[in-house]
């Protein structure tokens, strides 16, 4: 891959996006405010110190196609963003957006976007408390892209980092892992007939987080999205310099998912999830925590594996698979799905 110029891969989500942007702000000095949290933890969101401790995260969306079963780009630019601060520990309560659309987009269409959008705030008891609107000439941009700010309450809880995952924890998802990878991925190689009944899990994971919050022992929280589970889990490994080994029997995946994984060549675990969350717990609560989500509805969460200390493989996830043998579960590299969210 050429270091000269940016390329799809670079937004993907890998380990081609992350090399990126440390290397696009290794110069930064201030990279955080007192002692909260900022660019140093590479995570999705920050934390600004203030009487209830502010937890903050941006994103942009450009997700193709704008409309897919289970969604659409404004439906996905709220709930991206929400959950971004969800899984840091905070409640979001404020919103601002931002919408650059393309000369001649109609404006049916931009009302559904944006009518999917208020929605999912507005069922979140989000405020939405400023925007901007932008409009691009025609061929300048592809269709319209949304950029969302959500802003989240910590008060007196607890901060979960995705470099605090502990020896002997369990690994949790809260559902199936893949689902929203797997439609936009079919719908861009024009398959979309092989999808069936399987549409996008995009969904604010709030609730999880809140009953999560409950349990003393959670100690890291994630929501696999670009690179899917396999980032998450190596985020994971490589933050906090331990081993993750995963079950591959044990990782919930859908039919329909393993079906059009196996027809397209991709490994389910890169796919993206737009509703799930990933969880590292202390192994006394694992069982509990599990039963509780699918007590409220989240019927396929499931422990999938296990932190250790081992100094031969810390760092790096380790899957072991039906077939009974071990492999490197490493970092998504290449574009995987380009335009994803």
């Amino acid at each position: 891959m050429s270091e000269d110029i940016v390329v799809l891969a670079h937004g993907a989500g890998g380990k081609e996006n992350e090399d990126l942007i440390k290397k696009l702000f290794s110069k930064v000095k201030y990279k955080r405010i007192n002692n909260g949290v900022g660019l140093e933890a590479f995570d999705d969101g920050a934390v600004i110190p203030t009487g209830n401790n502010i937890v903050t995260s941006i994103d942009s969306y450009t997700v193709n196609p704008i409309f897919f079963p289970g969604g659409n780009i404004g439906k996905l630019a709220a709930t991206g963003s929400i959950n971004d601060v969800a899984v840091m520990g905070a409640d979001p309560i404020a919103a601002l957006d931002s919408i650059i659309v393309e000369e001649g987009f109609p404006i049916s269409d931009l009302l559904k976007i944006v009518d999917s959008m208020i929605e999912v705030f507005e069922s979140e008891k989000i405020a939405i408390v400023g925007g901007d609107l932008k409009v691009m000439p025609k061929g300048k941009l592809d269709k319209i892209i949304i950029s969302t700010v959500v802003i989240g309450k910590l008060g007196d809880g607890k901060i979960y980092l995705d470099s605090k995952a502990k020896p002997g924890d369990k690994i949790i998802v809260s559902g199936t892992i893949g689902d929203h990878g797997a439609v936009i991925t079919a719908l861009q190689m024009g398959i979309e007939a092989e999808i069936g009944n399987l549409v996008s899990d995009c969904q604010p994971v709030t609730k999880v987080m809140r009953i999560a919050r409950d349990f003393e022992g959670v100690h890291a929280a994630k929501d696999p999205t670009r690179g899917g589970l396999a980032m998450s889990l190596n985020e994971f490994a490589s933050k906090s310099n331990l081993t993750i080994e995963i079950d591959e029997e044990l990782i919930p995946i859908r039919d329909e998912v393993k079906a059009l994984s196996e027809m397209l060549g991709i490994d389910p675990l890169i796919l993206a999830s737009e509703g799930k969350v990933v969880l590292s717990v202390d192994p006394e609560i694992a069982d509990e925590l599990v039963h509780a989500l699918r007590k409220n509805g989240y019927e396929y969460a499931s422990i999938i594996g296990h932190v250790r200390n081992d100094k031969d493989w810390n760092g790096l996830v380790l899957l072991r698979t039906k077939a009974g043998g071990i492999r490197i579960l490493d970092k998504p590299t290449g574009e995987i799905t380009p335009r994803i969210c």
